[in-house]
């Protein structure tokens, strides 16, 4: 069983019809969906391999839809209730690329995590928003060593370079060099921020493999810092909207290694599920409201 650990907000999509018009109107769609990064990988994930959830949401009305649409996508829903839920605005430019505005609120409450939550779980991942604030990020240092003195495979996503930057690039290198990972997911400028684009020894001290993701190009994968892969990504006809896609890849890649598949084949199952989401707004397959 795979578990993941993360957020679990309502997702604000905003679609720019225009150029952004300071000061004024902006023609737009709005769409309001079940996001956060952690949740996300879990949704895409449950298709493919048992998976649970591991988060915390607001004890409001809010945190009720947010629950019941994730179990919806097929999700083992394990949350703490309390304070009120996040929210994340999207904005989501002619070409797919996205600029958030989060506000996790609950999320980042997580408290310490029962460790039967653990209980038959083989994989847990965990998208890097956790570390950013207290008390999450304590209940998620400690759910990792739990996991890893199970035996348990552990990864871990960058998720931001925004995110990296305010946590400090080495403090943040220094944290997960201290968890034991075993494998480390990061797309290219996050890979660069950090300084393992091209694997060698910073990659080998950050995790036994290291996933470099190039967004249309070749995927590559290092193990103990030597390159062992590189994938080439199918094209997509229609890139509308990246929200997410890096949780999809994450979603489809571990889906397929636990299943056994090798670290190329692994690769091709992340791009599948990626770019399944590029089309639509988000990744929530249950939106909250659907615009008509």
């Amino acid at each position: 069983m795979l578990a993941v650990v993360g957020d679990l907000v309502e997702d604000i999509v905003v679609w720019a019809s225009e150029k952004l018009r300071h000061a004024t109107d902006t023609a737009a769609e709005v769409f309001r969906t079940r996001g956060g990064s952690g949740a996300n990988v879990a949704a895409l994930a449950a298709p493919l391999v048992s998976t649970r959830f591991i988060g915390c949401v607001g004890d409001d009305a809010a945190g009720d839809v947010l629950q019941s649409a994730l179990a919806q996508s097929g999700v083992d829903v394990r949350v703490q209730r309390r304070g009120r839920s996040g929210a994340v605005v999207l904005l989501v430019d002619a070409t797919g690329e996205r600029t958030m505005f989060p506000d996790r609120g609950a999320a980042a409450l997580l408290g310490p995590v029962d460790v039967d939550w653990l209980d038959g779980v083989g994989w847990l991942h965990a998208p890097s928003y956790g570390f950013e604030r207290q008390p999450m990020c304590g209940s998620l240092v400690r759910l990792v060593i739990d996991a890893r003195e199970r035996g348990v495979v552990v990864s871990i996503d960058a998720s931001s370079t925004g995110l990296l930057a305010s946590l400090g690039v080495d403090e943040y290198v220094e944290l997960v060099q201290t968890l034991g990972v075993d494998v480390f997911l990061a797309n290219e400028d996050e890979a660069a921020l950090l300084g393992i684009s091209h694997g060698g020894a910073p990659a080998a001290r950050l995790a036994t493999r290291v996933v470099v993701k190039h967004g249309p190009n070749p995927t590559e994968v290092f193990d103990d810092g030597v390159l062992v892969a590189r994938v080439e990504v199918e094209p997509v006809a229609v890139v509308r909207d990246l929200i997410g896609a890096g949780d999809a890849f994450a979603a489809g890649f571990i889906a397929a290694s636990i299943d056994g598949a090798s670290v190329s084949d692994a690769c091709l199952a992340g791009h599948a599920r990626a770019a399944v989401v590029l089309g639509g707004p988000g990744t929530s397959e249950i939106p909250i409201v659907n615009p008509g």
